[in-house]
């Protein structure tokens, strides 16, 4: 990529942070509750898409990091992980045209597993470092609209109170960032910022200049 997304990147890292945080505080106060260790990777196999930035993010340092045949094995996973996704949602859609509630839905959705392309044979991260917030906040309370969520192998009691992530207030600053980067870059496809991407496509995708709506800008300003 030859577009500079660093500016975005060191603001995006700043969220990662304050959502590191936050997960760390719950995980001092109720260690007895967050079962997280090494080893484990139900969160690699939760169901869950990433918005514009992350993605982005994401796959710039899956190219700089990965490189020849490992990078080939991984993109042949994020093609199956993909074409499973798709049929998820797919459902998903005709779920919704037989008119099925959306928390029917959802919690159809949520009991979906699909192994991450990033997960290698070792039950291990292929880019840890750079990992989605939600892999990194996963297995302490988080609310969603409202509604309470956590791992199903965390000692989380159901009906107790307990300190939550808002993911409402995670997810709005996700997407500002993602629009004022598509701003910034100067791109026609101000409506991208609006994105939910699965991992799997961000590791799929070519973010160019094309792809991002640059390259039309400036040949329709010859």
């Amino acid at each position: 990529m030859n577009i500079n997304f660093e500016p975005h990147f060191r603001r995006y890292e700043a969220i990662v942070r304050k959502a590191e945080n936050a997960f760390e505080r719950i995980r001092l106060d109720y260690p007895q509750s967050v079962k997280c260790r090494i080893g484990c990777s139900d969160c690699c196999r939760a169901l869950f898409d990433i918005s514009l930035i992350e993605a982005i993010y994401i796959n710039y340092h899956f190219k700089k990091t990965i490189k020849g045949s490992k990078r080939d094995e991984l993109i042949e996973k994020a093609n199956i992980a993909d074409r499973r996704v798709y049929k998820i949602k797919r459902n998903a859609y005709r779920a919704a045209s037989r008119g099925a509630s959306e928390d029917d839905i959802l919690s159809a959705i949520a009991q979906q597993r699909v192994r991450c392309p990033l997960l290698n044979d070792d039950e291990k991260c292929d880019l840890y470092e750079y990992r989605p917030i939600t892999c990194r906040i996963y297995g302490v309370p988080t609310a969603i609209r409202g509604k309470g969520h956590t791992c199903g192998l965390s000692g989380f009691s159901a009906g107790e109170a307990y300190p939550t992530i808002n993911m409402d207030i995670l997810y709005h600053e996700l997407y500002k960032l993602s629009l004022e980067m598509i701003k910034d870059i100067g791109s026609s496809h101000v409506k991208m910022a609006d994105m939910l991407i699965p991992l799997s496509m961000a590791l799929l995708t070519e973010y160019d200049q094309e792809y991002l709506g640059i390259a039309r800008i400036k040949e329709d300003n010859r």
